[in-house]
């Protein structure tokens, strides 16, 4: 919970005003700044203090775009508490449309970092250090990797209850249960008391509608339910659905037995039971096809929709209770 005296980076912000503020700590090797634009928006009154980040993978471009309307709507504007935006994380990735840092390292591998430690070590200290103690409660935006293609998910922890109310609340299609990575950045707010639910939706390099909307719409009624923001209104003009979401306790991936051209059969979001043919793997010439078979009933909540996978491959993620 906020108190009456905020400072951001060392800039204090007063009740019911906002800045843009740049997180300035490193250069490219042609000694240009690479700053990181955080957008902060404190409302009249006292409340709790929402972080919403996307792009820590810099390929990521769905979940910059979700907060990037959020900011272009102003919806980022709390009436209770603040709200602080860093659309891209990292900012090196989004440039080289790469998913790591110029070190190679994943960011989100690194966290809490290290003021010595490499570039990206040194980038996650400094997000954890400057901006985490300030935060209650944080929603980090996500995409599938590569041609990997989620449906609208959150992710949470198995017994964190706070957090699986406030997923429920988000109104995404499924909410997974799942184990937080070690030297994540989600498993790192855990550790200082901070509730982060992790959104997952579309894959690298792609902007998916629906996968927007449902990403702005979580993010309206997070804030609805935490008391900073009453968005009524804004959510029936935005036309966005609510589900009672599907809770996923367990999944598997579902791996190529053979390579080649893969050809899906199913649809993100479907339920399918144990023996449906999910697709199939055939090669290029004609003369070789074999069918992919459910082992499991469960919903389909990952396609992988390369057109060509090579012998054990994730190609289906489908939840497994």
């Amino acid at each position: 919970m906020q108190s009456k005296k905020v400072e951001v980076l060392g800039h204090a912000i007063s009740n019911g005003k906002g800045v843009q503020l740049n997180l300035d700590i490193a250069k490219l090797h042609t000694r240009t700044k690479i700053q990181v634009p955080i957008i902060v928006e404190r409302g009249k009154k006292e409340g709790p203090t929402l972080l919403m980040t996307a792009g820590i993978h810099g390929n990521e471009i769905n979940g910059i775009e979700i907060v990037r309307q959020l900011i272009s709507k102003k919806f980022n504007k709390p009436e209770c508490g603040m709200v602080i935006c860093i659309p891209v994380v990292n900012v090196f990735g989004f440039l080289n449309q790469k998913r790591q840092f110029p070190d190679g390292r994943d960011l989100n591998r690194v966290f809490p970092g290290s003021a010595r430690g490499s570039l990206a070590s040194r980038f996650a200290y400094h997000i954890v250090k400057e901006i985490v103690p300030l935060v209650d409660y944080c929603i980090d935006f996500h995409t599938g990797g590569d041609s990997r293609f989620n449906t609208p998910q959150v992710r949470v922890g198995a017994n964190d209850i706070e957090s699986i109310e406030l997923a429920k609340a988000f109104g995404a299609p499924f909410i997974i249960k799942s184990k937080r990575r070690e030297k994540s950045f989600r498993e790192t707010m855990h550790k200082l008391g901070k509730k982060v639910l992790v959104f997952e939706g579309a894959k690298a390099l792609h902007i998916d509608n629906y996968v927007t909307k449902t990403g702005v719409g979580g993010a309206l009624r997070v804030m609805q339910h935490l008391g900073m923001r009453n968005f009524t209104k804004d959510l029936l003009q935005w036309d966005n659905k609510v589900t009672t979401p599907v809770i996923i306790n367990s999944s598997i991936w579902i791996r190529a037995k053979y390579s080649g051209l893969f050809h899906p059969m199913i649809q993100l979001g479907q339920f399918v039971n144990k023996g449906d043919c999910l697709g199939s793997i055939s090669d290029p010439f004609g003369s070789f096809e074999r069918k992919i078979k459910s082992l499991y009933a469960g919903y389909v909540i990952c396609i992988n929709e390369s057109p060509i996978v090579n012998q054990g491959d994730g190609i289906l993620h489908i939840s497994k209770d």
